[in-house]
């Protein structure tokens, strides 16, 4: 990835964690993800682990801010 890359964590602090839930999701969905090269995956796969985790997200935030 060049140093031009957009994909990049809002808050920098949170950079493990993120990397650590994408492999959770990963697992769970049943994607073969491992470190490093990727390429050998479909666009549908990484696709599912990114849409996942954003749907996972949005659930946890709905719960935070109905107090739950």
């Amino acid at each position: 990835m060049n140093s031009n890359s957009s994909n990049r964590a809002a808050v920098p602090e949170a950079k493990e964690a993120l990397n650590r839930f994408k492999y959770e999701v990963a697992n769970e969905l049943g994607v073969p993800l491992k470190e490093g090269y990727n390429g050998d995956l479909t666009s549908r796969q990484n696709g599912s682990v990114g849409g996942y985790m954003v749907k996972k997200m949005i659930e946890q935030q709905e719960k935070q801010m109905a107090g739950k």
